[in-house]
């Protein structure tokens, strides 16, 4: 199953090179379900991995002049709180039994991996859809715009402290809607975005004394990383749209399959 793991690790590099968001989604599932990985400590390791991965893609996309560091500063600032404060003072308290309902046990792997497949299938709805701006949309005043990126930004980073996900579908659609970025330039601002409040997060970890597997961490984050750069090399040929959608399809089957199994164990 790891050699699985391994081509599913480049997947997830190749996504976020082609699109700036989404495959780091696939990352608590691989580490579950391929290397045997208990939910909880998934959750850390997909931190790390995401957030190396995507620093990388970040600097390629900086060297292009496509990342506003701006916004992307006004955006990250609330989400590293709120990725930090889950990861080192909500996650730890969580007990490992919440509740029971009759014959159904609610576990906290089993409550991650229940949020995790719900939002895998709600971010991939998102992608099959798209977002775009409507025509006759107001503008947004300058303080309005940095109220709501500040907002987005708590709440993303606070699901990716809890289900350790990047959180770039969730970004991405902020930057053009609400900041009106172009699309490339809101790709090169999300993977800056998701690099620092990931890497931040998993220093969140790291304070409760969790033994990290550095060796596997570092050669999935290399095998990542050579995806990520083939992704960023096939984007300037491939439609962007097709592959929004085509990967929605396939995070939409993933998450189905991940709930379908989680809601098996109750």
């Amino acid at each position: 199953m790891e050699t699985i793991g391994y081509a599913a690790s480049l997947v997830m590099g190749l996504s976020l090179g082609l699109i700036g968001g989404g495959g780091s989604i696939l990352t608590v599932p691989i580490l579950v379900y391929l290397f045997a990985i208990h939910p909880v400590l998934a959750t850390a390791y997909s931190l790390f991995i995401v957030g190396l991965t995507a620093l990388v893609g970040g600097i390629g996309y900086l060297k292009k002049g496509e990342v506003d560091l701006k916004t992307g500063f006004l955006f990250a600032v609330p989400s590293f709180i709120g990725v930090y404060a889950t990861r080192a003072f909500v996650l730890p308290r969580v007990p490992d039994h919440i509740f029971t309902l009759g014959s159904w046990s609610v576990t906290k792997p089993l409550l991650i991996m229940i949020v995790f497949a719900v939002l895998m299938v709600l971010a991939s709805i998102s992608m099959i859809r798209g977002r775009k701006p409507k025509a006759d949309a107001k503008p947004l005043s300058a303080a309005a715009k940095v109220g709501l990126i500040g907002l987005e930004g708590l709440v993303v980073g606070t699901i990716t402290g809890f289900v350790g996900a990047g959180g770039g579908f969730l970004i991405i659609p902020a930057l053009v809607v609400l900041v009106g970025l172009p699309m490339k330039k809101a790709v090169g601002t999300s993977l800056f975005i998701i690099a620092a409040k990931s890497l931040i997060g998993f220093t969140g970890d790291l304070q409760h004394q969790v033994t990290i597997d550095w060796q596997l961490l570092l050669i999935i984050s290399g095998i990542a990383v050579v995806g990520l750069a083939g992704g960023m090399l096939f984007s300037r040929k491939l439609s962007e749209a097709a592959l929004k959608k085509g990967f929605g399809y396939f995070v939409l089957i993933m998450g189905v399959f991940v709930l379908g199994d989680q809601i098996s164990k109750l």
